[in-house]
């Protein structure tokens, strides 16, 4: 054979493109193949219940249009239809679909199927490909379109039969359009409108997939603009889309078709479908819901739809997968971590800048627009850096150590992170800080301290004191606890010489119960180095005290 094996395929004979200066300025109608393409793609289909409890989730979700089985090819799809239709589980406003092929028997059992209901859409697909046309039917070009004009015909007189002319509308699929040539899928679509004759748009859908996706995406929306313009009956058709995901380009395939012209996207929750699967209506939507354009569906508890879908599906969602996956909105870099943090902080001041209520560095949108909280937001690992350990801190459990104190809790997590590997989670960050800052053991310890008032702004404390197990009994003055009982400290004569530097503290909590947290900075006069220390207590005084005591013991272990 001397052909290539892959050629590039065949640009678009397309002058003056529109499409690329678009705007995207309303959802299209969205269109949910799960129960269908979706199921029938799964490697356990799902059985009549779930499907009923998966109907439910889209129709809860705000889908208007759902395909919901091919009741010509399976019993079990049959009897799922007649359980939506008998047991009224269709809301006003819902429209389901069903598909068939273009043969006479298929087309009445799929009729069969509708008997009674209020509103659906009969969609009947013919492959227009010279590939499928000549491998699989044994037919050329003229004998394809008459399979499509023959299909369209029978399904026209079913549902005349059936009475349910005005119940029922049609949609045609000729399937492989991105691997047809584009005058002729014209041709036969043309053909098949007037075979249908004269429709309201909303009642006569033409829906062009790119059932394998073998072209680049840009080139599906030259194909999408070309049809659009040479088409005849526009204001009679509704023009949809049908992207796969073959060559992981389903999303902007879509999104540039519809800048091309079409009105109506086909597709699942997360993707699922024959192979790649099917464009995610997930992304492409919060795609849009990210630039301000009203979706028209309800992902606002996306954690409760994914567990719907991986239920019914067997399939989990990716960790990567955008919006849905675990990882989505968490950084494990630490200059991301930080700058999440600093965004966080000046939400206000960011929207009034840049004119947008949301703008936070690495987060394209809110995750609590889709019901993901921040509790992962930030997650800890041996890249991870200060910023981000002291935003969990701050957000997890209201602990806001001062700024400089950052270096030292990072260095800490760090080198616990050296000896485990992996990540750690906040549970973990919070045992990491209280051991080696809070819950300390070491040289010196406290065992009692009294004051006595000088005057009204001086005290005198007496303290008694263990350095290294041995008792020590100090005095020192100050205009406060902390400050008389630091005086006493830096007379003593076993203690290195340090200053006291930096102190703060906070309360934790609003109740009756609730903590106070201290942060008392020392620095050791010989060798100039910081060191930090922090301590708990429902007495600000003792909190700020047992502080004091933390950061000289994690002092003296520095010097050692």
């Amino acid at each position: 054979m001397t052909y290539p094996k892959y050629t590039y395929p065949e640009p678009i004979a397309l002058k003056d493109r529109q499409w690329p200066d678009r705007k995207i300025e309303q959802a299209p109608i969205w269109s949910s193949v799960d129960l269908r393409d979706g199921n029938q793609a799964l490697p356990m289909p799902m059985p009549p219940q779930t499907k009923l409890e998966y109907f439910r989730m889209l129709v809860r979700t705000g889908f208007k249009e759902i395909e919901v089985g091919f009741p010509s090819a399976s019993q079990d799809d049959f009897d799922f239809i007649r359980t939506l239709i008998e047991g009224g589980h269709i809301p006003d406003g819902v429209r389901i679909a069903v598909l068939t092929q273009a043969r006479r028997h298929l087309i009445e059992r799929t009729v069969e199927s509708l008997k009674g209901v209020r509103q659906a859409l009969l969609h009947c697909y013919v492959a227009v490909s010279d590939l499928h046309g000549r491998v699989v039917f044994g037919r050329n070009r003229a004998g394809v379109r008459q399979l499509a004009v023959d299909g369209t015909r029978m399904v026209k007189e079913a549902i005349h039969a059936a009475g349910l002319e005005k119940r029922v509308a049609y949609e045609f699929s000729p399937e492989e359009f991105t691997d047809t040539g584009l005058d002729f899928a014209l041709e036969v679509c043309t053909a098949v409108k007037e075979t249908w004759g004269k429709s309201r748009k909303n009642d006569f859908i033409l829906n062009l997939p790119a059932t394998v996706e073998r072209r680049p995406p840009y080139q599906y929306a030259d194909m999408i603009e070309y049809f659009c313009r040479q088409y005849p009956y526009r204001a009679e058709t509704t023009l949809s889309i049908h992207a796969h995901n073959d060559q992981g380009c389903a999303v902007a395939a879509s999104e540039m078709a519809l800048l091309a012209g079409a009105e109506r996207a086909e597709g699942t929750i997360f993707g699922h479908g024959e192979r790649t699967g099917n464009l995610d209506i997930v992304v492409l939507a919060l795609n849009f819901l990210s630039r301000g354009i009203d979706i028209g569906l309800d992902f606002s508890n996306l954690p409760e739809i994914i567990r719907c879908v991986e239920t019914a599906s067997g399939l989990d969602v990716h960790a990567r997968h955008p919006y849905a996956g675990q990882l989505a909105f968490t950084a494990f870099s630490g200059s991301h971590q930080d700058a999440i943090r600093k965004g966080m902080d000046v939400r206000q001041e960011s929207a009034e800048y840049f004119k947008q209520g949301w703008k936070v560095p690495y987060l394209h949108l809110d995750p609590a627009d889709i019901g993901r909280t921040y509790e992962k937001l930030i997650r800890i690992n041996s890249q991870s850096g200060k910023g981000g350990i002291a935003f969990v801190l701050e957000k997890e459990f209201g602990i806001y150590p001062p700024k400089p104190m950052h270096p030292e809790i990072g260095a800490e997590v760090q080198h616990y992170l050296d000896e485990k590997g992996g990540e750690i989670d906040a549970a973990e960050l919070l045992e990491i800080f209280n051991r080696r800052f809070v819950n300390l053991s070491g040289r010196y310890a406290l065992v009692k301290c009294d004051r006595r008032l000088l005057a009204e702004d001086s005290i005198e404390m007496t303290v008694e004191i263990t350095i290294d197990g041995r008792p020590h009994r100090l005095e020192g003055r100050g205009n406060g606890p902390l400050s008389a009982i630091t005086h006493a400290l830096q007379h003593c004569p076993e203690i290195p010489a340090f200053k006291l530097e930096d102190f703060s503290e906070k309360t934790m909590g609003h109740d009756a119960d609730a903590q106070a947290i201290a942060f008392v900075g020392v620095r050791h006069l010989a060798s100039g180095q910081l060191v930090y220390g922090a301590g708990e207590h429902s007495n600000i005084d003792r909190a700020a005290t047992t502080a004091l005591f933390n950061a000289l013991n994690r002092m003296a272990a520095k010097l050692n």
